[in-house]
């Protein structure tokens, strides 16, 4: 009983995000006003990107460094696939790296989520699985820590990307590895495809292609710092001055 509740907190701390805290006994009860703040007109760090629902979570990487999706990935279309090393679905790993590789310079990208809640099939440590991915099919697109997909200890990010009342049209549980949900660069699913489709199929690239031309909101596109005024040199004096 002790393993399966350490093993819990331990998928539960690969994937978070904040909830606004719960009300208070005194909440209710009618509080002074203070001095209206006047507004500086500069927004939170992270007000640009609360219009990115499907990557507004916070999550750890493989190497265990935490990770904002929002800020790393809004823009860009997303693919986020939930991963596993032995399963007969797994040299989708060489398809998913080919469609990264196809698409990434144009603002592509793919997310793998290893997950052992299908046949016990991602087993391993999150060091073994980089090794496996990397050494057998040579991965570059960026994976993340262990996650479940699935239960009771859902990782709040497929949370969302499942729940049918989340105001997309693609939510209902993931059936098995390799499950492959598409993110819009407004941050939005867009699309779904069951854990058989080919990532390099028709279907897949086609959607992919579409959502690539859609233009990056203007939340997501970097804002050039403006360009300090020089100071102008003294005009040199002319005779008679």
């Amino acid at each position: 009983m002790t393993f399966k509740v350490i093993a819990a907190a331990a998928l539960a701390t690969a994937c978070m995000i904040s909830y606004p805290a719960l009300a208070g006994p005194n909440d209710n009860q009618p509080k002074k006003k203070s001095p209206a703040k006047k507004q500086s007109g500069k927004k939170s760090k992270d007000a640009d990107h609360m219009d990115a629902p499907a990557l507004n979570f916070k999550v750890k990487d493989i190497d265990g460094e935490k990770v904002n999706l929002a800020k790393t990935y809004h823009g860009q279309v997303v693919m986020i696939v939930n991963v596993a090393s032995q399963c007969g679905l797994t040299p989708q790993y060489k398809g998913l790296e080919e469609l990264y590789g196809k698409y990434k310079d144009e603002g592509f990208v793919v997310l793998g989520f290893p997950a052992n809640n299908y046949g016990a099939q991602e087993p391993g440590t999150n060091e073994e699985i980089k090794e496996f991915c990397t050494s057998k099919f040579d991965v570059t697109f960026p994976m993340f820590a262990k996650v479940s997909v699935k239960g009771e200890d859902i990782c709040p990010l497929f949370k969302y990307l499942t729940a049918k009342d989340a105001g997309h049209d693609h939510g209902g549980d993931v059936k098995w590895n390799f499950n492959k949900f598409l993110i819009g660069r407004d941050g939005k699913v867009i699309g779904r495809f069951e854990p058989r489709v080919d990532p390099m199929s028709e279907e897949v690239t086609s959607a992919i292609s579409t959502a690539l031309e859609a233009p990056k909101p203007e939340s997501a596109v970097e804002k050039k710092p403006a360009k300090e005024k020089s100071e102008k040199a003294p005009r040199p004096k002319k005779k008679g001055d």
